[in-house]
């Protein structure tokens, strides 16, 4: 199954409202669905609620940056420093979230980028490009074991494998209610 313009359209509004972004856009989201086998409407539907909600409808492909007080602790000597692999000054910002599902810190980007046979360590701003971002949320998504909790309808579930808690539930919820209804899942 492939996501229609239209479909596309109904699930991300504000993102539809740029005609030229939304056509450049599906063939890569749809490119990018099948190949981790985010294939049938049910699992569809919560991806695409979850890349609308993080990505806000693709106005963000990049994490916006303050720093605010949890940025500042990409950077060593925090804790949280080590548990993304940002090993030097700096790296907090070069490693920020990218994507739709806003892949952040220097170990994801290193593990990501082999994963893909791409470089996004010296070239971080690779995962910030939507068409390749789109095959880094699908492969986070396959890894991260979502095409199982979407089949049985764990939206929370998922919710806590991409943010590690239940950020933005409300509106991630919005969103799968419109993606469900769009994609005909009862």
């Amino acid at each position: 199954m492939s996501l229609t313009l239209d479909q596309f359209k109904q699930i991300m509004p504000r993102m539809a409202r740029n005609q030229a972004l939304a056509t450049l856009l599906l063939p890569a989201l749809n490119a990018a669905m099948a190949e981790r086998e985010i294939n049938s409407p049910t699992r569809m539907a919560a991806f695409l609620a979850q890349i609308a909600h993080e990505s806000g409808e693709f106005r963000f492909m990049s994490e916006e940056w303050g720093p605010t007080a949890v940025q500042k602790r990409y950077d060593p000597p925090f804790k949280l420093s080590k548990v993304l692999g940002n090993d030097k000054p700096g790296d907090g910002f070069k490693y920020r979230g990218a994507g739709p599902l806003q892949l952040t810190g220097k170990d994801n980007f290193r593990t990501y980028g082999k994963a893909l046979g791409l470089d996004l360590v010296n070239k971080p701003d690779l995962a910030r490009d939507p068409k390749v971002g789109l095959r880094i949320a699908a492969l986070f998504w396959e890894r991260k074991g979502l095409n199982t909790l979407a089949d049985s309808g764990d939206f929370t579930g998922i919710t806590h494998r991409i943010n590690g808690g239940e950020n933005g539930l409300e509106q991630r919820e919005a969103y799968w209610k419109v993606a469900k209804k769009a994609l005909g899942v009862l």
